[in-house]
């Protein structure tokens, strides 16, 4: 039997059923002091979509946005600075932002030595 997930000791359902003031309450104080300052224009739109029960991805740039529990079961696509990257919320998500979920830098590969690599392996024999 798989065990239930608990937030700071809550269930999924006591926190759906919480007002916000009281989520905001058990949240880190980083995530605390983001939602107490009031959302932007662009995290209060991407909200009221939520609440809008629409079955299509929601399409934001609102990185900055920390997932609450009416986002859970939700797919948000998140902007990654060249495309949209689906994330699909899940309760563990709780409390952190959406750009945490989606990753802005891509690893570097750097190519082998040969011709064409740089200006100094010019000289190296190519057997």
């Amino acid at each position: 039997m798989p065990k239930n997930f608990l937030y700071r000791g809550k269930t999924v359902e006591e926190l759906t059923s919480m007002s916000m003031d009281e989520f905001i309450s058990l949240l880190p104080s980083r995530m605390r002091r983001s939602l107490k300052r009031g959302l932007s224009n662009e995290q209060r739109i991407v909200l009221e979509k939520i609440r809008s029960e629409s079955s299509k991805p929601i399409k934001t740039h609102a990185r900055d946005l920390v997932i609450l529990p009416e986002m859970i079961g939700k797919t948000i696509q998140v902007y990654s600075g060249s495309k949209f990257v689906d994330v699909r919320i899940n309760e563990k998500m709780l409390g952190h932002y959406l750009g945490e979920y989606s990753i802005t830098n891509t690893p570097v590969r750097h190519g082998k030595p040969g011709i064409g690599a740089s200006r100094s392996s010019m000289y190296i024999p190519l057997k």
